[in-house]
Order: structure tokens, then sequence, then C-alpha cells
């Protein structure tokens, strides 16, 4: 329900934003009132962390957060404390601006699934530095740039045949917004790009053709790169496994910035033991932190981010952009942008 015009909005911020951004948000309309405590808020760890340490905070200081979620009509992200509780600590909360794209496995575990709250995601927030990634990693292994570090160790000069990224054919699994921006990416780059989703559709700026998720099969045989960027569902749970991977070309390469269970970790490992496929990038894994044990950490031939990939110090910035934008429009009475659809419960946070 929209505020008169005379009515105020209380917008909770629940995770750490600069003092700037904070102003921005106030300024949106005069009806807003935000509640800002940082004292109270996890301590973040990096530029945009919205998780953080917690803190050691008194009986008295909980009680004040509990007071500012009572107060809450909007939140900017979800209660760091007891998130589960939402709907009777935050009695009044009708939407809650979330930092991350993927949400629905978090909100199927807190129960907030089944609520009435309106919860918007950030996706496009993450789109370019993902898609920069993607390219990174692709660079790093068809530059052979592991061989290069080692030659410069040794001081070595040795003059070597260089592999092409330009010509290359990429199958892009996600059409959302990280993956059409992937695309757009891999195509300034010369590669012949393929598109697959669960829904296809026109083709976006930069790909080929879009092919359904079933038609794999068909279309990984022919490829020299798989870049995964699907939310992870039913439909896209372990969808890459040994037998999707035998079908790529041998020397093919595998970039994931989607979620660690689209492809299974093990089938994975194997491929790269045989040698059948030519290194991986990978930003997510089956379990996080990825474990000690494992032996991705030891090879050459994969290049691993600690599920960074998305973040980048003007993160806040972008993610207010959008809140500031849904906020104007959710005061104007206007659908919101980024509306999480329940049908989308197991994607995962990022």
């Amino acid at each position: 329900m929209t505020p008169g015009p005379n009515d105020p909005l209380y917008v909770l911020i629940a995770s750490y934003l600069d003092e700037r951004e904070v102003r921005r948000i106030e300024q949106v309309d005069p009806r807003i009132r935000v509640l800002y405590e940082p004292e109270l808020l996890p301590t973040p760890g990096y530029a945009g962390d919205h998780n953080g340490s917690h803190r050691a905070l008194s009986e008295s200081e909980l009680a004040k957060w509990q007071v500012l979620l009572a107060r809450a009509d909007v939140s900017f992200d979800f209660d760091w404390h007891r998130p589960a509780d939402l709907r009777s600590t935050a009695p009044k909360l009708r939407w809650v601006q979330a930092t991350s794209s993927g949400i629905g496995e978090f909100l199927t575990e807190t129960g907030l699934i089944d609520s009435d709250i309106t919860f918007t995601t950030a996706a496009g927030v993450h789109a370019v530095p993902l898609a920069e990634f993607v390219a990174l990693g692709l660079l790093y292994l068809v530059k052979e740039v592991p061989m290069l570090r080692e030659q410069m160790r040794r001081h070595r000069w040795q003059r070597y045949t260089t592999n092409r990224l330009a010509g290359k054919r990429a199958l892009v699994v996600g059409m959302g917004s990280v993956g059409r921006q992937v695309a757009q990416h891999l195509s300034a780059l010369g590669l012949h790009v393929t598109g697959a989703s669960r829904v296809p559709g026109t083709p976006p700026p930069g790909v080929r053709e879009v092919v359904e998720l079933s038609a794999l099969p068909g279309v990984l045989p022919e490829i020299d790169a798989l870049v995964l960027c699907s939310p992870l569902s039913t439909s896209t749970y372990h969808l890459i496994g040994a037998a999707e991977l035998e079908a790529m070309p041998r020397g093919s390469l595998v970039v994931n910035v989607a979620r660690g269970q689209i492809i299974e970790e093990t089938a994975l490992i194997a491929a790269l033991e045989s040698g059948h496929l030519g290194g991986a990038a990978l930003d997510v894994f089956e379990t996080e932190p990825l474990p000690n044990d494992s032996p991705l950490w030891d090879r050459e031939d994969v290049l691993i981010s600690p599920h960074s990939a998305s973040t980048t110090a003007e993160e806040n910035v972008h993610i207010v952009d959008l809140f500031v934008t849904n906020l104007t429009r959710w005061l104007q009475g206007e659908t919101v942008l980024n509306t999480f659809a329940r049908s989308d419960a197991m994607d995962r946070m990022r």
C-alpha cells in the first residue's frame, strides 16, 4: 500500500552502507524516514560485504535493533539477527530490497517464501563484473597464463605458439541479465556465442541462437567453452555431469559464475585429471568455502575465485541506484523492479 501524501515511510537499512548512500536514500522523498544504526549491524570485512562479522551486542542493543525492525515499512537487506522471524519482529514490513541476485533458497529455508512480503533482488547489478570474470577466465586459460608465470619465476625466455580466443565457440547457459552481459562481452572478443535457456526466445545481442536446456546434448560436442550463468533450480541442479563433460570436445574449457551445484564437482575434477578438459575458471563450488583438501586448489589449469567475482568496490552504489529507483516506484504506486517470483524458489543467494 502506497503511503498517503503526509504519511511517513520508515526505511530500515539492515546492512552496512556508506553515509553518502544513506543520504541518497533519505533524499528520494520527504516522506522517507531512514532507520540506520551501523553500530548494531555486522561489521563488513570488505567493500560490498552484506554479511559481515556479527558483533557481540548487549541486551539493550539487541532490544534497540528490535525496535527498529518493528517500525520498518521497507528494509534494505534482510534482518541479520533472526530473519526467519521477520513476520513477527517486523509486523509492518511490506517490502525487502535484497542485496543479492538469487534469494530463493534463503527464502525457502527461512520460511519467508510463504509470507506476503514483497521481495526484490539485485539482479543485473552483478552482470558486468561477472562477465569480466568470464572473459578473464577464458583468456587466463587460452593464453596459458600459468605457464607464463612459471617461465617468469624461472627467468626463462622461451618463445612459444599462443592460441586465439577469437573464433572459438562458447555456450552460455542462462540468458538472464548475467548471461546476456556475458554473451555481449564474449561476442565483442570475437567468440561465436550460443545461448541456452529454460524458455528460449529471441536471441539477445551477441547471441547467434538460443536453445532449450533439453537440447544441450546436441550442442555440447560443438563448443570450445561452456559458461554457466543460470540460477540453481530443479531443472539446473547437476545439469552438467560426467556425460555432459565427456560430450564436450577434448581441451574444452568450463567457466562457472552461476552456482556450484549446477555442475557435478567430482565429475569436473575427473575430467580435468584425465586431461579431457583443458581447464576451468570457477567462482562457485558445491561446498563453500572450498575445502582445503579439494584437488582443485593445486591445479594449474584451474582459476579459483572465492565466490567474489561479482563483488566490486562500487557494488553498494549500484544496489542503492536500484533501491532508489524502486523506492520512487513504490511511493508512486508502480510495480517495483526485480520482484522475486516464488516459482524460482531454488536459486541460490549471491
